[in-house]
């Protein structure tokens, strides 16, 4: 409730744009001029997954097949993206919108250490204002026409998940999970949040889910043997990708150079995301 009205209820309340008479279920509009023909958030139940990784991965493979993409990294007080693909610097702005960064293949990134003095200053907010600024980076930046923008999630299903899955118009999610014996409770709550939200699932990576050696080229399950079919199954989960163990895309990341990441490792569910979105 606003506190210029004062009121007890907002049936009588006046007061233009006052935060508590919002639709909750609305959908922001992106900024004059923007367009975006499939939104995907890439999620994990848990940290530590490798999720943003996933997500450039994604990234890659429908830039590769000749898509206009954008990363819009929603994980406010944890942003990797701009770092993994070089993005230095701060984000220009015309006075009436951002503009995003381009990485060195064309993907247009938009995070919040953009937006900083200095990159590794911390991020102290609460609740609210992160899901604000996420909200903000979809209306407020000169985003342009894109085929594919995926949102790089904060792990768990706090404020941003609930935000976004509300207020964005997503066509669906990508879960990622590790193997672990966890898997399974780990998966079914982000699941059954975006089934509760009535979000769709297209589809389920388990990164790190083997090693396979250089010399002899076996494999071997590092962490375990991998669950991720079994939770797919048990949730109705189509589309289902293997990621192994590769150190030199951790290096590639941690040099900025993300966009060298194999597209390839991806491009199998990046076609079935886009049939199952099409159907």
């Amino acid at each position: 409730m606003s506190e210029e009205c004062g009121k007890s209820d907002c049936g009588g309340c006046s007061v233009e744009g006052c935060a508590s008479r919002r639709d909750p279920f609305a959908k922001e509009k992106l900024k004059e001029g923007s367009s975006v023909k499939h939104c995907v958030a890439v999620i994990s139940g848990k940290g530590g997954v490798g999720k943003s990784q996933v997500c450039a991965l994604l990234a890659n493979a429908f830039r590769q097949k000749g898509g206009n993409v954008a990363i819009l990294d929603a994980d406010i007080t944890g942003p990797s993206i701009g770092r993994m693909y070089g993005i230095k610097g701060a984000a220009e702005s015309d006075g009436e919108g951002v503009f995003p960064a381009q990485s060195a293949s064309g993907i247009r990134i938009m995070s919040i250490n953009m937006l900083l003095e200095n990159e590794d200053d911390p991020v102290i907010w609460r609740g609210p204002i992160i899901s604000s600024t996420v909200r903000q980076f979809w209306t407020e930046v000169h985003w342009g026409e894109l085929d594919w923008m995926l949102l790089d999630m904060p792990p768990g299903t706090g404020d941003v998940p609930l935000t976004v899955f509300q207020s964005l118009p997503i066509d669906g999610i990508v879960v990622v999970t590790s193997p672990q014996e966890l898997v399974s409770m780990i998966v079914g709550k982000a699941v059954h949040m975006a089934q509760a939200m009535n979000v769709p699932i297209l589809g389920l990576v388990e990164n790190m889910s083997y090693f396979e050696c250089p010399d002899c080229g076996k494999r071997h399950e590092i962490f375990g043997a991998g669950r991720a079919k079994e939770a797919a199954e048990a949730f109705g989960i189509e589309n289902v990708a293997r990621l192994p163990i590769l150190p030199e895309n951790a290096a590639l990341c941690d040099a900025g150079k993300a966009d060298s990441l194999p597209a390839g490792l991806l491009s199998e569910l990046a076609e079935a995301m886009e049939k199952t979105i099409g159907k």
